[in-house]
């Protein structure tokens, strides 16, 4: 396993729809793929599975998955240059990096799916919707910017419409139970590996898209959060 491990590692570095830590790159996306189509991410990518899932649906569009394992965007990347998807690529760095690689107002959306919901109490501020990480995004994503949120965790879908909530931003979906609807939008029924794992044993898959506020709540709020999740805690 290990000798596979660097064999990838080694052949990641020769695909042309991967970077690795790039520097001097924000500003530059639409350069990198040779167009003025919107700019859309998908967070903790994992194989890549939504990245290449809406490249395939929209080629109108640019996706760029990010994770840290080299191993897993191999897999992603690997599929793209299989399939001819010119507008899917992978960025290799840290989530709370992202800043780094990204010019204010260059992203049009953020999708999160099935991230770690970082369910213990000393990790909340880990959960990739927590206020920390939507000051972040605000930095990257245009004005009325989307952020989907696609989870199997029900305490992650709560606590964000709870973020949602306090820090004032706009809901736009709200899907408690995405395959309990008639009719599930093709952007909802791409499934990731661990979709299909349901870690949670929820039954259910939670959905939610929503806007930042053009000022996010500061240390107030954030402290109003942290004593919600105390009692929160407690409580269970």
């Amino acid at each position: 396993m290990a000798h596979k491990k660097l064999v990838r590692f080694a052949e990641l570095k020769t695909f042309r729809n991967v970077l690795e830590n790039p520097v001097d790159m924000p500003g530059k996306w639409n350069v990198f793929f040779a167009n003025q189509n919107p700019i859309i991410l998908e967070l903790a990518c994992g194989k890549g599975e939504y990245a290449l899932g809406l490249g395939t649906l929209y080629t109108d569009k640019n996706f760029i998955g990010i994770d840290l394992k080299g191993n897993r965007i191999w897999v992603g990347a690997k599929k793209a240059l299989q399939n001819n998807l010119m507008n899917v690529a992978f960025l290799r760095t840290q989530i709370d990096k992202i800043n780094e690689h990204f010019a204010k107002d260059e992203v049009s959306e953020i999708w999160i799916t099935f991230p770690d919901p970082q369910l213990r109490l000393s990790k909340a501020k880990k959960r990739l919707t927590h206020p920390k990480f939507l000051r972040m995004y605000q930095q990257l994503l245009k004005p009325g910017g989307l952020i989907h949120l696609k989870t199997d965790s029900p305490d992650l879908y709560l606590f964000t419409k709870k973020v949602i909530e306090l820090y004032n931003c706009k809901t736009v979906t709200d899907i408690d139970n995405v395959y309990s609807i008639q009719a599930v939008p093709d952007v909802l029924k791409i499934k990731t590996h661990y979709e299909s794992l349901d870690i949670a044993g929820s039954n259910r898959i939670h959905y939610l898209c929503f806007s930042l506020p053009q000022n996010i709540p500061g240390k107030e709020t954030d402290e109003q959060l942290k004593q919600l999740l105390k009692d929160y805690a407690t409580a269970d």
